[in-house]
């Protein structure tokens, strides 16, 4: 599986110069590819309503809070997008690759694997960042 060198310099944006809010990747002719750039005014809904609810996608997510000793902090979240109803060879394609794809992203501070919204729900982002 190769991964387009696009995926590299978007993310290296997202991570350096914070151009983006997120970027959702999709496999495509057995490569990755970025599918969609989030604005970085897009909210945490934004991000949720770009995923396909029938297919999957890797995803990653600038995620910014307030820490209780009231920081602004960000951290950047990798998402494994894998809903229920994605067909089979999908969702082994993508869990197969999915440790491949991202160690080419180097900065992901936290990881999240989602079947479904109720699984990456800002509670729990907002729950893993601290």
């Amino acid at each position: 599986m190769a991964v387009h060198d696009e995926c590299k310099l978007k993310f290296l944006e997202l991570k350096t110069k914070r151009n983006y809010r997120y970027i959702v990747f999709k496999i495509e002719n057995q490569q990755v590819i970025v599918e969609k750039l989030g604005d970085p005014q897009d909210s945490y809904d934004d991000f949720t309503a770009s995923l396909p609810t029938n297919e999957c996608r890797y995803a990653v997510y600038d995620f910014d809070f307030t820490t209780n000793e009231n920081c602004q902090k960000s951290k950047i979240f990798f998402v494994a997008w894998s809903p229920e109803t994605s067909k089979i060879r999908m969702k082994m394609v993508y869990a197969s690759t999915k440790d491949r794809f991202k160690r080419e992203l180097d900065g992901i501070q936290v990881e999240l694997q989602a079947t479904d919204p109720s699984e990456m729900s800002i509670d729990i982002v907002k729950e893993r960042a601290h």
